[in-house]
């Protein structure tokens, strides 16, 4: 990591100094290819450092390291937030990453055959010229609020989950938790734990999974399954759904309209892996309520009518990509603001640029990133050395 003078032509600009943008760069490296990560945080993996306390990792140790160095045995088979950061900032330092943080990428652009990153630190400005651009900012970038009647002139307080650390800091005994997925489950029943009054509106039931079956991580199991179509898929982990979390109706949560890989499939929605919601539930410590319609300058009104005076609400309601100011005018994304690929795909007008990060599998993100790396430095270096051979003949 370095705060010296940004190079103003290099063969590849990462965009994002998080897992993706560290994977690729290594990855980038062990092909023989010069590359350059920016970054806007003054940390690597920055947007972990902003998520709540009680966070671990989903998905197993075995099954999240990033290419060319394991997550050390040491931090568990679950992997907790700190770790992570402390993973990510030995990933970077191991493969001697050129990582530049406090620079922000403001605009991308293709001038001439080239690729131009434009970039500002501090009082700064510059441009970097590039044969190509990995962007790798992030799956989760810009939290996602609904536009409810009423929200802004709600009196109460409210903040999206993002915000949320933990029980102490939240500084409420009577919280209502909006969405269902992980990080509305996991922090109900954070509260739930600590002795907080839980609701959690839920408007389209999850299916929720446990994050591991009889010892075996869930994403080892679904991992196996992947081969299969998506109704083989959905009768599978419907019948490990049904003997390992069981039929939760009493509890408010009704089955899912979708099977687990197809909800994933068609609607972008993985499942709730249960880290503590199921026996907060049971115990009666979280209750189910109908999703918000409307706030009013004493209530948060619910779908059925019912009226609910919390003392916090918890807005688990996801992310955005956020990438509109960086290529919102290339013509790359779709109308939900997601790339129209990534991995080593690419657009025939905008050759070079690779997205990094947004394809949100059922087998694990981290996990994803990995491959999708490599697949990605096998591209750039394929390319660079078919222009040298051209530039020598």
């Amino acid at each position: 990591m370095s705060d010296h003078a940004l190079p103003s032509r290099i063969s590849t600009v990462v965009i994002g100094a998080g897992p993706g943008g560290l994977a690729a760069a290594a990855e980038l490296k062990r092909a023989g290819v010069e590359a350059v990560v920016i970054d806007k945080a003054d940390r690597v993996g920055s947007s972990w450092a902003g998520h709540y306390d009680r966070l671990h990792l989903h998905t197993s140790r075995g099954l999240s390291g990033l290419p060319g160095f394991r997550i050390p045995r040491r931090y568990g088979r679950w992997v907790a937030r700190d770790d992570v950061l402390r993973y990510l900032a030995q990933y970077a330092a191991v493969h001697d990453l050129d990582v530049r943080l406090g620079v922000a990428a403001s605009a991308v652009e293709r001038v001439g055959g080239e690729w131009q990153v434009y970039w500002a630190r501090g009082d700064e400005r510059g441009v970097i010229t590039a044969d190509a651009v990995v962007i790798a900012t992030g799956y989760n970038h810009s939290p996602k609020i609904a536009d409810w009647p009423g929200l802004d002139a709600y009196p109460g307080t409210v903040l999206h989950s993002s915000a949320y650390r933990n029980f102490d800091a939240l500084g409420a005994r009577d919280v209502l938790v909006v969405g269902p997925g992980n990080s509305g489950a996991e922090i109900a029943a954070d509260l739930a734990e600590a002795g907080a009054t839980v609701s959690l509106a839920v408007r389209t039931p999850p299916n929720i999974v446990r994050r591991a079956v009889v010892g075996i991580p869930s994403q080892a199991l679904i991992l196996s399954m992947a081969p299969f179509p998506l109704k083989v898929q959905d009768a599978l982990a419907g019948a490990l759904q049904r003997v390992a979390v069981g039929d939760l109706r009493t509890y408010g949560i009704p089955k899912s309209p979708r099977g687990i890989a197809t909800q994933q499939a068609r609607d972008d929605v993985t499942p709730t892996l249960d880290v503590g919601l199921l026996r907060a539930l049971k115990a009666g410590r979280v209750t189910v309520v109908a999703a918000i319609t409307r706030f009013t300058p004493d209530a948060v009104v619910l779908a059925d009518g019912t009226e609910l005076h919390p003392d916090a609400v918890v807005l688990a309601t996801g992310f955005r990509r956020g990438l509109e100011p960086l290529v919102g005018e290339l013509g790359v994304l779709d109308r939900n603001g997601r790339p129209l690929v990534n991995a080593a795909a690419q657009l025939p007008a905008h050759p070079g640029l690779f997205f990094l990060g947004y394809s949100n599998p059922l087998t694990g993100n981290l996990r994803q990133l990995g491959i999708d790396a490599r697949k990605i430095a096998n591209a750039i270096s394929g390319t660079s050395t078919r222009r040298a051979a051209r530039r020598h003949r």
